[in-house]
């Protein structure tokens, strides 16, 4: 039977309405700003307790759909725009882009230490809710191994909102070039060629996502889809012979970050809070706590490499990598680092924590 809380027209109303909390924040010149208006718009418009309102979402937000195809966007804007210098930074700072990767995941294991010791929920919810691996992944790998879901939900919900929030506008101090600038230099000229490439991109952009989604690899509508752009970049370097070469209008990015920031405030709403008040303040007192931590330490990192900061900061923020490339792209940082170095630490969660956490918790009360 078809799920009408899933229907298209009723989720495209509520993405327009959620939409005009970007225009806003467009208007106000916010960095991320139709990312960040929508999402808090789209918040309060779930949080509202009215029939119409419950009637357009379902309880755990809009339909997948939506964050995928602004996700993959995001993914052949960062694609087409790759470049092999990535390649020597990694080489450069390898050693210390993994020191951060792995200090940012055990300052979170310790936070959910933490809030195991001083709430109620059992220590695979605590770990879970607290790791910094996004969302879509957490609350789904947790359900699996028998933590609350719920809960672990709840937790990331409210760091990605703390980093949605704080980071973009932390990192838009530190650079005085607009949002409008880097869109128009991205957009190229409108061709019958430059149509025929953009469609090879799109093409090489979709199979990627479909071959990592099959390998289950993390977050694989941005990561496929970037990866395959690339590469159809890379292995067809003769249709690319000058700047503007594919056509990819500016407002696909602004869609982008109104379907990526609608769907996240989607998922929220009063009902989640409900006898949960002190796991959510010790769960945003470590968020808080993270986020502090990592911006100090993307300072140091900056002052001591050849990363400029802002790179620096939405690198190793503890947001998504969906997120963390759209106020890249956003803020002209170097957008396929951020998402290389999300993703590492996106897998290494994926791979070494579960395992971890199973045997910590089968181990007897202390």
């Amino acid at each position: 039977m078809r799920n009408t809380y899933y229907s298209f027209p009723k989720n495209t109303f509520y993405i327009l309405f959620s939409m005009i909390g970007g225009l806003i924040f467009s208007i106000s010149g916010s960095p991320i700003a139709w990312m960040l208006g929508s999402l808090i718009f789209a918040t309060l418009l779930s949080s509202l307790p009215t029939k119409w309102i419950q009637t357009q979402i379902k309880k755990n937000g809009i339909h997948p759909y939506w964050r995928q195809i602004g996700q993959t966007i995001l993914g052949i804007e960062l694609g087409r725009s790759f470049s092999v210098s990535i390649m020597d930074t990694f080489e450069d700072y390898f050693f210390i882009i993994i020191l951060m990767v792995i200090s940012s995941i055990v300052i979170a294991f310790f936070s959910g230490i933490l809030l195991w010791r001083f709430s109620k929920i059992n220590m695979m919810t605590s770990l879970f809710g607290t790791t910094p691996g996004g969302i879509s992944a957490m609350p789904t790998i947790a359900e699996e191994v028998g933590a609350n879901a719920f809960v672990v939900s709840i937790i990331q919900t409210l760091r990605i909102l703390l980093v949605v929030g704080v980071i973009p506008f932390v990192a838009g101090t530190l650079t005085t070039r607009t949002v409008a600038i880097d869109l128009e230099g991205h957009q190229g000229s409108f061709s019958l060629h430059s149509l025929y490439i953009t469609g090879i991109i799109m093409l090489g952009a979709l199979a990627g996502a479909y071959l990592t989604k099959i390998i289950k690899m993390p977050a694989p509508c941005l990561v496929g889809s970037m990866l395959g752009a690339a590469i159809v970049r890379l292995v067809c370097p003769v249709f690319f012979r000058h700047a503007g070469a594919t056509y990819w209008p500016h407002e696909l990015i602004i869609l982008a970050q109104a379907l990526i920031g609608s769907s996240i405030g989607s998922r929220v709403n009063k009902n989640m809070f409900k006898g949960l008040g002190k796991v959510v303040v010790l769960g945003l007192l470590s968020s808080i706590f993270l986020v502090i931590t990592m911006l100090l330490c993307s300072y140091l990192i900056s002052i001591t490499t050849r990363i400029p900061l802002v790179t620096c900061i939405l690198a190793f923020a503890p947001g998504g990598v969906a997120e963390m490339a759209t106020a890249a792209l956003a803020l002209h940082a170097d957008s396929t680092f951020v998402v290389a170095v999300q993703s590492l630490r996106l897998i290494t969660i994926l791979l070494l924590l579960p395992p971890i956490f199973r045997f910590l918790n089968n181990r007897k009360p202390i």
